[in-house]
This record gives C-alpha cells, structure tokens and sequence, in this order.
C-alpha cells in the first residue's frame, strides 16, 4: 500500500542570519549568500500494506511531519522514493487547504474539491460536516476568526466524510477540546476497522498502543526501529524514561 524505500531530504539553509528581503537580494548579488545542507530524514525506509494503522513517534525535529509531507506528495525526496497504491487524503498541517478570506462553508467546497469530492457530492453530505464539526452557524463566518481548534474540526470533518483508502494524520488529534478529540477517535476507530490505511503523527504513545498495528521510530532522522506497537513504544519509553 505504501511503500518508502531509503528517503533523504536536505534542505538548504542560510549560513548567515537573514533579516529582510532586502539583505537577502543585496547578498545574493554579491555573491555572498551561503547554504549549509540540513538533513531532516536519512535513508529512511519501511513499508505499509493494506489496512495497517501505522503510528510515527519521535522526538520534536526527528523528521516525522517531513516523512508524511513526501508520502502525501507535498515534498520530493532529495534521495529515495515513496511507491503508494490507492487514493490518500492527508491532514497536514492545520488550515492547509483552506482560504482564510472564505466562510466555513465556502471552505468546505474548496477543500473538499482539493480532496476529489465533486460538488454534488459535497451538497449531499454538507449537512453531515456541519453537525460532525459542531459548528453550527459558525459555518457562516469568515474562519480567519476561527480557533485553531474549530478549524481542526472542520478539517478531520471533511476529510472523514468518506472512508478513505489512505489517510494521513499529523498531530491533528491532538487539537481542540477533549469531547470532540474522543469522537474523532471514535470515527477513527470506524475508518480503520472498515480497512482503511493510517499513518499518523502523535507524541500519545497511548494513542499508538491502543490504535496501531505497528509503530515508527524516528531518531536524529533516521529510523530507529520498526516493529510491533506496543514493542517500540516499550523500547522508546526504556530509551527517554517517558
């Protein structure tokens, strides 16, 4: 179903603190603008077949957000290649898919279309978003005023509006008020026993015992172990006495 095969990506950073676009036209004409490389993920390599929920667990900075972003397509790899079969919906980073200057419900069209979903399809299940989302006529309003756990709402309530035959969560479970993180769990739950893929982010190694089939550890960029869920969490307890 998804399969990465000895990943790397580098990014270039400036060596010199930049502060304005001016500083940085004005260096890059002289000559003067340097790059150092900085590797976010190292020959990085595991697969997941089909029907797996696969948690990726690591300390801040090890590369998990950069790992999701390439298998959704959002990056290409310096190095490797991420081989997918079937149609992935990702939640990345919140509010990417979303037009700030638009209501909630202008919102739901326009990321629904970024996911495949025609409008017919949309108008249908408009109603269902609405009510799983709790925001009742919020929907109206303008969501550069939205929380960031409203917005977090309206994003898993799109995504989620149909089973997906991959899906890529970053951290989102972990955003807005218990009650709605529990449902979210719960409608979870029902994508991944309807067979749905799962690959998500989390720093809940709870979260990962209790829902996953097996875990990803990353450390300083490279995977640390691969294995049971239950096994690489024990280990990444034993390793960070957490």
């Amino acid at each position: 179903m998804v399969n990465v095969e000895h990943v790397t990506m580098q990014f270039n950073m400036a060596n010199d603190k930049i502060i304005s676009l001016k500083e940085t036209v004005v260096a890059l004409l002289k000559g003067k603008l340097e790059y150092k490389k900085f590797t976010a993920l190292d020959d990085v390599s595991f697969h997941v077949n089909k029907g797996e929920v696969v948690g990726i667990i690591g300390k801040n900075g090890a590369g998990k957000s950069t790992l999701l972003k390439i298998i959704a397509g959002v990056l290409q790899p310096t190095e490797g290649k991420v081989t997918v079969n079937g149609k992935i919906v990702p939640m990345l980073e919140l509010g990417s898919g979303f037009d700030m200057e638009l209501n909630g419900k202008e919102n739901i069209y326009l990321n629904g279309a970024i996911l495949g979903y025609t409008k017919e399809f949309l108008d249908s299940k408009f109603d269902e978003i609405v009510e799983f989302s709790e925001l009742g006529d919020f929907i109206y309003m303008p969501i550069r005023n939205y929380s960031s756990g409203m917005m977090a709402r309206l994003a898993f309530s799109i995504a989620t509006v149909v089973k997906p035959e991959i899906l890529i969560v970053d951290e989102i479970l972990s955003v807005g008020d218990a009650a709605f993180q529990a449902k979210s769990l719960n409608r979870m739950m029902e994508l991944m026993s309807g067979g749905t893929t799962v690959l998500f982010v989390t720093h809940t190694l709870e979260q990962v015992e209790g829902m996953c089939n097996r875990a990803v550890w990353l450390e300083d960029h490279k995977v640390k172990l691969v294995g049971e869920a239950k096994e690489v969490c024990e280990e990444y307890r034993k390793t960070w006495g957490v």
